[in-house]
């Protein structure tokens, strides 16, 4: 199995069942057994041209392995210069492995006196933040199947969007404009935006937020806007991941 996932890891446009027994010194009719059972796992999925790719499982994991402390550290850089270009708090955010969350993984604060804060660890609801946004839009399907199933979402603030199907309809403005916003949505007198980091599928492992008081960040919002950009593409190259999303 190992042999199968080294060689797809490195072709994106996939292997056959001759090549990939080839490669792993197998037999076809053993290997087929294997292949079948990681499709049904979703580690695997066999296109309609017959190659085999990576599945949405084994990405899932390396999502699960970006919101470690080795990319925590990967994307420090990066939050430092986005609170340097803006000054603003900068957050790197993921979807928490356990449960339907986002969970901060790494965070630079802004030195204004005045500020937003969260603790590293911290778990949110995906529906009125910009970070959960971002992965909702641009994460695994999955994940956004299951919010928007639920008969209503939780009200923080008077702003908080409640209803499935308003959030749908902010989800498909999101992935037209690449970024999230939110205002006030989670914390009164808060807001933020946001932008995915891609994984090498064109789905999003993790997301970066760039949050403080309302009124600084509506009217700082195109320079953030900007940065932020520009700094989920960089990351999204070092992660060797794609900076377009993938179409749904």
């Amino acid at each position: 199995m190992i042999a199968v996932l080294e060689m797809l890891a490195t072709q994106r446009e996939g292997a056959t069942l001759t090549e990939l027994a080839a490669f792993a010194g197998a037999p076809r009719t053993s290997l087929v057994g294997l292949l079948n059972a990681l499709v049904r796992e979703r580690c695997l999925r066999r296109e309609a041209h017959g190659c085999y790719v990576l599945g949405d499982r084994i990405h899932e994991f390396v999502a699960l392995a970006a919101g470690g402390q080795a990319f925590a550290e990967l994307a420090q850089p990066v939050l430092r210069d986005l609170v340097s270009a803006t000054g603003e708090t900068a957050v790197l955010g993921a979807i928490a492995d356990d449960a339907d969350l986002v969970v901060y993984l790494d965070r630079v604060e802004s030195d204004n006196p005045v500020r937003y804060t969260v603790k590293v660890g911290e778990r949110r609801e995906p529906h009125c933040t910009a970070t959960g946004k971002v992965l909702l839009a641009f994460g695994d399907p999955a994940f956004a199947r299951r919010i928007l199933a639920k008969r209503s979402l939780k009200r923080f603030t008077p702003t908080t969007i409640t209803s499935p199907s308003g959030l749908r309809v902010e989800l498909a403005q999101i992935r037209r404009a690449g970024l999230a916003r939110t205002n006030a949505e989670r914390v009164a007198g808060a807001s933020g935006i946001a932008a995915p980091v891609f994984g090498p599928d064109k789905r999003a492992v993790a997301a970066l937020l760039v949050a403080g008081p309302s009124e600084r960040v509506a009217a700082n919002g195109g320079l953030i806007e900007r940065e932020l950009a520009a700094a989920s593409r960089k990351l999204s190259r070092m992660l060797g991941g794609s900076t377009r999303p993938d179409p749904r």
